[in-house]
């Protein structure tokens, strides 16, 4: 019996292997990115006019018909934002184009405050159409280029910033042979500061003066040995021989520069002590704010390993520091997602968000004496972000999620409440994720609201209140069914804890058949800087919806460890990124799988790219029981190695054996089932050694996997080959499909 089961066993998967997908699957599955171009009545781009209640949008009102409308909000009236046949004439006789007035596309659009005219940008000049002058086509000037900043990872120059000149126009600053300098513009007059400059501790060029010119700060730096990040590029355009790359990059627990406040008194010609060293032990030292009588000036002190955060307050007269406001966490002060600070000038209050609570929060300092006044928000839930303050009315209007229990806890909803806390009323009542874009007097808003499986309705709003005036578009999805789309369906099951919801999407391809069994792929981003799964409505995802037409269900969730729910949510993460809320997304699956019994979690696959492929790798190392396939693109794969402020804030500092233990690198010799790397060598973001030190690895402990290095590519999730290649990587390993001869 045995022998004939094993026979069998042989047989099936000998099936399996002959059977083909072919370059006709593949096309298929590419040719649902056409989704996107079959919602109809869906408000794609809206901008509002420099007049005070007018704006224009853009929306699909047959599949191969866009239409552009002006909308007065004062008035709810809609109309036609201009004559679609006589703008496509125009653009053909003026600018030989093939325009059609079914397809105008028209970058970056700006119709003017009178509605009579507009420009946008074609090529490389900008046009003015005269709508009142027969469409008549003027060229402006050429398209100004857009600077290009250089590489986030360069370190401010601290000597090369222009002198800066005083409020009062009369004096400028400037730095000369590493020291402070003051010029008096009437008389050139230049007054020498400080002395103790010098190369390597010097005075920086990034000068604040007090509002009434009598006053300077700046910091006094102590430099810090520069770090790079290097790749060789094998086939640069224009010449044979590789190219060398040297980019400046910090990774973790790399020396940082010191910054250390100075004040000086312009008229005295002095220099005040400020005891800095409380301060030294820094992240950085940042954002000088000066009160507006002068009398003081704010900065904020971010704690090298971002378990402390303040804001301190020094006054001019005695030169001493006082902590306004103290934040301190036993994990870490997620500075770079969750920082929110308004000066409100009048009163000296400064609006503050926090978790002091366990939830992100507003508060009310006094701005003076560092004491809360009173908490704007409260409760289980999360403020997202500030729109708007009034400070005449002394209102808020913030983005929460989490408030309305019955819904999805990452919906966004729009709110408004009073510095006081009180008064606390939803704009956005409607089940969904919302997203407003207000009016440049704040007294409207377009509300555009949806979710993953419920169709986009474009809304006009009064700030005030939240009153619906006017329903501007619902959208038509029937084209899309007609093609048999599918929407995605909003899972959700308990994680680890078996009390916490965890929430996640399920893909299906259009040809699904429930009687069918499919391998389950997940898409994992896990950075815990956000969450990740799809919100809003969105007809093609790429690359989960060609992915599933091949075959497969595809999975995306956000696992504990991301952001957006509460701080012990998000605390898991801590020093442990190799977590990556595995042990939430195998119960997920598992509990999907127990819903759908056509989800086999017997062949279980994984991809993601950056902090997503330092993940996707891990869960073969780490969890092998459970996920049997993975590609891991530009991936993080050891923290010890990627970018420096990234890392240190959710890996802490000093550099310990806690980053070793989430190392895909030292941990390497635990691969077990089928793993491809992809890399691009060109990558600035995370530094493509990573990828080659983590093949080192599985080289040394004799593993099966394969690597794609991509020329002439930055960080990437693959692009269209590595695309590709993902695909034959899954078909081979969890359908044991044969897949196309692609060189032939």
């Amino acid at each position: 019996m045995r022998r004939l089961i094993f026979l069998l066993s042989l047989f099936v998967t000998g099936l399996l292997l002959n059977a083909q997908i072919t370059k006709e699957d593949y096309q298929r599955a590419d040719a649902v990115s056409k989704f996107r171009d079959l919602v109809l009545n869906d408000v794609l781009e809206l901008n509002w006019i420099d007049s005070s209640s007018v704006f224009w949008y853009k929306t699909r009102v047959a599949p191969d018909t866009v239409r552009f409308y002006i909308v007065d909000a004062q008035k709810q009236e809609k109309r036609p934002a201009f004559n679609h046949e006589r703008l496509a004439l125009a653009l053909r006789e003026a600018l030989k184009t093939n325009g059609r007035a079914n397809r105008l596309t028209l970058e970056q659009l700006k119709l003017s405050a009178d509605i009579k005219s507009f420009t946008f940008e074609h090529k490389d000049s900008v046009w003015k159409c005269h709508m009142e002058d027969d469409y008549r086509l003027e060229a402006l000037k050429p398209v100004e280029k857009r600077r290009n900043g250089g590489h986030w990872g360069k370190t401010r120059d601290e000597l090369g910033n222009d002198p800066v000149a005083s409020p009062d126009e009369k004096k400028e600053a400037f730095i000369r042979d590493y020291n402070l300098f003051v010029r008096y513009l009437d008389s050139d007059k230049v007054v020498q500061l400080s002395f103790d400059g010098a190369a390597g501790d010097l005075y920086s060029s990034y000068v604040s003066w007090s509002p009434d010119s009598r006053y300077l700060t700046t910091n006094q730096v102590r430099l810090h040995e520069k770090r790079y990040m290097q790749f060789v590029e094998s086939s640069p355009e224009g010449q044979l021989l590789p190219k060398l790359h040297k980019i400046e990059y910090l990774r973790a627990g790399d020396a940082l520069p010191i910054h250390r406040p100075t004040l000086f008194d312009v008229d005295q010609e002095k220099q005040m002590e400020i005891d800095t060293r409380p301060f030294e032990n820094q992240y950085a030292l940042s954002n000088v704010r000066w009160s507006p009588d002068s009398q003081a000036f704010t900065f904020e002190f971010n704690q090298r390993g971002h378990q402390r955060y303040q804001v301190v307050r020094v006054d001019v007269a005695s030169g001493n520091t006082k902590i306004l406001i103290d934040e301190q966490s036993d994990t870490f002060i997620d500075y770079s997602g969750k920082r929110y600070r308004y000066d409100v000038k009048d009163t000296g209050e400064i609006i503050w968000a926090s978790e002091r609570d366990g939830w992100n929060h507003l508060y009310l300092f006094d701005g003076e004496s560092g004491q809360l006044k009173n908490p704007i928000t409260t409760g289980r839930w999360v403020v997202r972000g500030v729109e708007q303050v009034n400070t005449e009315e002394r209102f808020i209007i913030f983005r929460g999620s989490g408030r309305n229990s019955n819904e999805d806890p990452y919906f966004e909803h729009y709110y408004r409440v009073g510095f006081d806390g009180k008064g606390l009323t939803e704009l956005t009542p409607e089940e969904g994720q919302h997203r407003a874009r207000f009016s440049h007097n704040q007294q409207f808003f377009v509300d555009t609201y949806s979710s993953p499986d419920v169709a986009p309705v474009g809304v006009l709003r009064r700030t005030s209140d939240g009153q619906l005036l006017m329903t501007l578009e619902e959208a038509d999805l029937s084209h899309l069914i007609v093609k048999g789309w599918r929407a995605p369906e909003p899972f959700v099951a308990k994680g680890r804890d078996g009390k916490t919801d965890i929430w996640g999407n399920i893909y299906r391809p259009t040809n699904f058949d429930p009687e069918k069994s499919y391998p389950v792929i997940e898409y994992i981003y896990a950075g815990p800087h956000s969450s990740f799964v799809q919100k809003s409505f969105t007809p093609y995802m790429a690359p989960f919806s060609s992915l599933a037409e091949l075959g497969f269900i595809i999975v995306q969730i956000d696992g504990m460890g991301t952001s957006n729910r509460s701080k012990a949510f998000h605390d898991v993460c801590y020093k442990n990124l190799k977590d990556a809320g595995f042990p939430d997304r195998i119960l997920w699956i598992k509990a999907a799988a127990e819903k759908y019994a056509y989800m086999d979690t017997t062949r279980v696959g994984i991809f993601g790219a950056s902090a997503g492929g330092q993940s996707a790798m891990g869960a073969l190392l780490f969890h092998p029981d459970f996920y049997t396939s993975a590609v891991a693109s530009c991936g993080c794969h050891d923290n010890r190695m990627d970018k420096i402020w990234w890392n240190e804030q959710w890996m802490g500092y000093p550099v310990g054996p806690h980053y070793a233990e989430s190392s895909n690198v030292d941990n390497a010799h635990l691969l077990e089932g089928q793993l491809m790397l992809i890399v691009g060598e060109n990558d600035d973001n995370v530094d493509p050694a990573s990828t080659m030190q983590v093949a080192d690895a599985l080289i040394e402990a004799d593993k099966d996997f394969e690597l794609l290095v991509l020329p002439g590519v930055n960080h990437t999730l693959g692009g269209k080959y590595g695309e590709r290649r993902r695909r034959d990587f899954f078909v081979q390993t969890l359908l044991q499909k044969v897949t196309p001869e692609w060189n032939k």
